[in-house]
Order: structure tokens, then sequence, then C-alpha cells
């Protein structure tokens, strides 16, 4: 395996000013512009006519002859060809207008690492990012892009479980046409629900350029699973010319959210469950989170364990419930790519990223060389093996020591820096694969206009949620708990720390809103949570998790709750409402339950299956009988006022809850053999 080294580079950009030669009748011009990695001189590639094998044909050839075509994943390292982190245009070669091509890429390393534009008469018609492999073959045409040719790139909003009500439409567009784009449509449709439509007008999107909309019609979200279709048309007044790429769709759950009970802790009995321990492979645990499809009901938990091994996950289905089942994974890489690692966060796409408490990744002794790392939580894919450089999806080098991470939207996360003493915003933009090595699309932002700590002895972690544009940091060192607004600042410098690798932007923030939240009764701050107006942060010193109205700010302690816990560290807020919470000190993660029964107990009992419990506009009775029978339902007040009744014999019932007051109800449902209850709250 090939060892990440700490480079100081700067890059060199060679560009062709000539614009595209004027070529005869028939025949396009074609440029192709190469960009390296910090290892260019792995590369070779060759254009040949399509079908044609390397070296048959060859119309045009360059990076590393010593490699050739048969160089792919030899690993004989041969000096020449290109130098680390550049960008060179190759050309232009007059070429028959409609031809097909292939371009060949050969890699030394069989990692991948080089990116490849092509364009004809000046405009880009395509690129190829070779994030991974050792031969790789991308084909192209010979051809000018159509005039008008838009793309919807990506959805970034709704997510793939949200809550209900109203929820905006947002997302990506990109022009593959060789029109400027100044105006065009974005429709949406739900289900079969009438389509939406937005004009926009007033752009300014270039060949093979992006922009992005936030659709003026929201969605009024309902519960259950839907289908959302999105595409563009009206482009510059006239209609795309390759209508193939206009549509995206995406799958949305909706549930009920997070239910914010968190005051019944401070008024209710409350019982401490044992989920996972150290039978478990449970080993230093830091962090948790749950997977952002809330139905899914899988709890993910972050050991450190030690430098020398690396860290690992413990996968949890069905947490604290009958059928709960584990498994236990290490990347194969762990000890780069998941180094001590301090804190887990899930995106909204179904990723996770980790940041990494160590000082430099390659533990070699030199510069600090190492910061996020982002994964995919897809089982086959994450921790199995993709060919030696770990299952990773991608890794920045910029935060050592890091403390914490939360997730903001997609593949963009925040990271406490605990080795530069400040916050730091990472875009990934898209992951370079399993495995692979490509970080040059990335964009990281640097908050340096304050300076926060770490523990001195680096154990007792700093953690970060985000909630409402603010994010919201435990200051460990400073004990206590600030907030960031991430939508004030502006642009400054760049940064004198790294970045020891090629990205896009890298850059200092500027004039930007923070504000203490508590700042007073914290000893040793470590997690934290946020579900509506309340907040919850543990306390190592005391095992305390401490809850607040974030209502108004500074915050207002409202209670703690004492679990006694060695050492607590990451605490989370599950599906259900209930707390979450990790002991580092004793390899131990726990729920904290609310009520006489804890969920064992109440899974051994006849108990009527309500859910989502809290509930929030709507919530669902399971039929108690096997057979589905005819039953009759009750539902009565605090005060044993009758509210609804009615008659079933489906599966399920799911009944709407808009116009009922807040408080607990007492569900009863009885047929022919037996009568069964719960209690229900509604928020």
């Amino acid at each position: 395996m090939k060892t990440l080294k700490l480079i100081w580079v700067f890059a060199i950009v060679i560009i062709s000013f000539s614009g595209f030669t004027q070529c005869p009748t028939g025949e396009v011009s074609v440029e192709l512009t190469v960009s390296t990695d910090q290892y260019g001189s792995e590369g070779y590639w060759e254009i040949v006519p399509t079908g044609n094998s390397c070296g048959n044909g060859t119309i045009a050839s360059g990076g590393n002859a010593a490699v050739g075509c048969n160089g792919a994943g030899a690993q004989n390292q041969p000096s020449g060809g290109y130098g680390g982190n550049l960008h060179i245009t190759e050309g232009p070669w007059c070429l028959p207008v409609g031809n097909e091509y292939d371009l060949i890429y050969v890699d030394d390393y069989a990692d991948g690492g080089f990116e490849f534009e092509i364009t004809v008469n000046g405009y880009m018609v395509n690129s190829f990012d070779a994030i991974t492999g050792g031969f790789l073959r991308f084909h192209f045409t010979a051809e000018e892009p159509p005039i008008r040719d838009v793309s919807l790139y990506s959805i970034s909003s709704p997510n793939v479980y949200e809550d209900l009500g109203n929820k905006s439409v947002k997302g990506v567009f990109f022009n593959y046409g060789s029109a400027v784009v100044n105006s065009l449509d974005v429709n949406y449709q739900i289900d079969n629900d009438p389509v939406q439509t937005m004009s926009l007008t007033g752009l300014n999107i270039q060949n093979f350029e992006t922009g992005s909309f936030d659709h003026s019609s929201l969605w009024n979200a309902t519960l259950g699973n839907h289908s959302l279709k999105i595409w563009a048309s009206n482009i510059n007044g006239g209609s795309d010319l390759n209508p193939s790429n206009d549509t995206l769709f995406r799958d949305i759950e909706i549930g009920a959210g997070i239910p914010n009970i968190i005051d019944y802790y401070l008024t209710s009995e409350i019982h401490f469950q044992e989920v996972v321990n150290s039978s478990d492979l449970v080993s230093k645990p830091t962090d948790l989170d749950f997977h952002p499809v809330l139905s899914k009901n899988q709890l993910w938990v972050v050991n450190k364990r030690t430098e020398q091994v690396g860290g690992s996950t413990i996968t949890i289905d069905n947490p604290a419930e009958t059928n709960q089942t584990n498994i236990h994974k290490v990347d194969g890489n762990a000890w780069h790519f998941m180094s001590l690692p301090t804190g887990i966060a899930f995106s909204s796409n179904g990723n996770f990223a980790t940041s990494l408490g160590v000082f430099d990744a390659n533990h070699n002794g030199g510069a600090p060389f190492t910061g996020p790392s982002l994964w995919s939580s897809d089982l086959s894919i994450y921790a199995e093996p993709s060919g030696g450089n770990g299952s990773h999806l991608d890794m920045l080098h910029v935060s050592p020591n890091a403390q914490g991470i939360a997730s903001e939207n997609e593949n963009v996360f925040w990271v406490f820096d605990g080795y530069n003493n400040d916050i730091v915003r990472y875009d990934f933009v898209d992951d370079h694969g399993p495995g692979a090595s490509f970080h040059g699309d990335a964009k990281i932002l640097r908050y340096s206009d304050f300076t926060v700590a770490k523990d001195p002895n680096e154990k007792v972690v700093s953690h970060l949620v985000l909630k409402d544009n603010w994010v919201y940091v435990v200051d460990y060192g400073n004990k206590k708990v600030f907030r960031l607004d991430k939508n004030t600042g502006n642009l400054g410098g760049t940064p004198t720390f790294g970045p020891f690798e090629s990205v896009v932007q890298y850059r200092y923030m500027t004039g930007y809103t923070t504000e203490d939240v508590v700042n007073t009764g914290l000893i040793e701050p470590a997690g934290i949570d946020i579900v509506g107006d309340r907040m919850i942060i543990s306390d190592y010193s005391s095992g305390d998790i401490i809850i607040y109205d974030i209502s108004t700010i500074p915050a207002i302690e409202l209670g703690k709750i004492n679990t006694s816990a060695q050492g607590i560290m990451g605490v989370k807020i599950g599906p259900d409402g209930r707390i979450w919470y990790v002991d580092y000190d004793a390899n131990t993660v726990s729920v904290i339950n609310i009520g006489a029964l804890n969920i064992s107990d109440v899974a051994k009992q006849n108990v009527l299956k309500v859910f989502p419990n809290p509930a929030k506009g709507q919530f669902t009775i399971v039929n108690p009988s096997d057979s589905q029978e005819s039953v009759n339902i009750n539902i009565y007040g605090a005060t044993g006022n009758l509210v609804y009744s009615s008659k079933f014999s489906d599966s399920r019932i799911h009944i709407q809850t808009t116009n009922w007051a807040k408080g607990i109800y007492k569900v009863i449902v009885h047929s022919e053999d037996q009568i069964i209850s719960n209690s229900l709250i509604v928020q």
C-alpha cells in the first residue's frame, strides 16, 4: 500500500490561451485538460478510436510513457511524466465531427487520482474522474454540445426522513449546453399531485457550470413514503435538446420526526438500560448516532480503541429491544482513516463522517496530517475490501486532534479542530468512492476569530450539533457551550496551516456571529444534542446529563439526570425521544427509559403497539388480533373524557391528532377475547 505523505506543493497551472484551432470543414477542435494528484508521475493516457486497444491507432498520448499501456498496478514507480498537483492542457487536435473516441488512463499504482476534461470548439463536453483503478476507459464524441441542455444535478432537500409539515425543495442544475442559460423553469411533482413550476430569470450559467434553486412552492408533507420527481424545462424560452438527462427522482420517507419528551425526564421515574458492553466489543466509545432514516431504528457507536489498531464501529439494529442485533466492523485501513475517532455524525444522504483525534494519521512522527473521514453506511461497502486503501469515501487533512463532528447536509460537516483551536467546515462535495484517493473537489472554511480548547489530556471529547442554522459547540477547555451562525461571515485570506493537498477552496471566514449559550456550571462538558427548544449536555466529571431550555439565549438550566456513568461522553436523542449515551471508561452504551417499566419488561407483556409515541400530527395502532378480527378502540384524555371511539379490522389504523390538546392519553383496544392498552403522549 502506498504511504500517504505530507508534501508541500505549489499548484502550477499551465493554460493554453490560443482558444480552439480553426479546423477544416467537417472537423472540430478537441483539447484535453489533465489534472494530476500529488503522484502525477504515476499516470499515462491515450486517445484512440472507440473500441481500440491501448496503443492501437493512437491519436494522442501523454503522461509517463514509462508506465505505458501495460503498467496498470505494476507499482514500478518510474520517474518522468507529469508533476504533482498540476493542470495541463493538451492539444488541440482536429478530429472528424461525430466520430467517437476512448480516453484510456493507466495508473502505475492502480489507485487513480487524475481528472480529465474534454472541450470541443472551446465548449466543455465531458469530464472524467479517474478516482480509482489502474486501467480505465472513458468515451466521448467529437462534436459540440447541444445549444440547450440542462440537467438536474442533485436534490438537497427534503431529506430521506423528515418531520411533517411544509418542506422546501432545493437542488442544483447543470448546464451541459453551449448557450449561456439566462432563464429556465424548475418543476417538481410529489406522487401524483399537481406539478409545481417555478420560473428562474436573470441567470448567467455558463457552459459546464451549475446553478442552485430553492423552489417557491413548499410541499406540505404527510406521513408515509413518497416519490419526488423534479426536472427542468423552458430553457431560454426553448425546449431542452437533450431530454434524456432532465429528470431526477428521490424516494422520501416522512415520519413523525423526533419527539421532544425531554421534560418528562425531570418529572417522571427513569430507569437506565445497558444496550451493549465490552462483550459486544465496545472499546473506549466516544460517540453515537442514529441512521437518518429513523424507521430503520439503527444505532451506530464509534470506538476509539488505540492508535496502533485504529477505531471501529458497532452497528445496532433495534437497539434495546428483544430483537436487537449487533455487528462490529473494523475498516481494513482504520489505522489511518479512523485513527482515534472522537465523533461520528450521519448526513442526510446516509453517509457518515468521523473526526480523528490523532495528531498524524501516518504515525511517522512528522508534521500533523489528518482530518475527518467520510464513510458509507452501506454494510456491503463499509469496512469491506476495496483494493487495499480502506473503504473510506473521502478524507481531508487540516484538523489534527479533532474533538467532535456534526453534519450540516449531504457531505458537509463541521469539526472541532483541537490542534489549531478553531472550528472548520468541510465540504467533501462528491466523494471519491471506496478506497480511492482524489480530494481535489473539496471546499474547506476555517473559523478562527476565537479560540476553543480541547482536553489537554486528549481524552474527553468536545462535540458539536447543528440546529436551525446554528452550530452549537461544546468548548471543553473554556468550560462553556457557544453557537456560531453558519449563515454569517465573509471569505478571508488563505490559512497558514495546510492544506497539504490540492483543493478547490481553502479560506478563512471572518465577521461571523457567535454567542455564548452556557458559560457557567460546566466542569468537563463533552457531548451535546438538541431537540426542539431543549438541549442536553453531558459532563464527564459528574456523569450528569444537564437539560437546558434554549428558547432564550443564554440557555436556562432546567435540571440534571445523574447517570452514575464513569466516563460519559457522547449523548444522543433517539428516534422515539429517549436519551442514549456512551460511557468511555465502562465500555458501555445505555438508554434512559421513562416510566416504571423498561423496554425489555414492556416487550414481555401484552402491550398495545402504538407508534410513534409521542405522536405529533398522527399515530398508528397495530391490530393485536393475529386474524385481524374487528376490534374496538376507545381513547381517553387525562381527565377520563372520551376523545375518540371507533372500530377497525385492518392490520393497523392511522389516527390524526392535529386538533388534540398536548398531553397524555389512554388508548384501549378490546376484542372478543382480550383487552389491552397503552399510554400515548401527544405533542
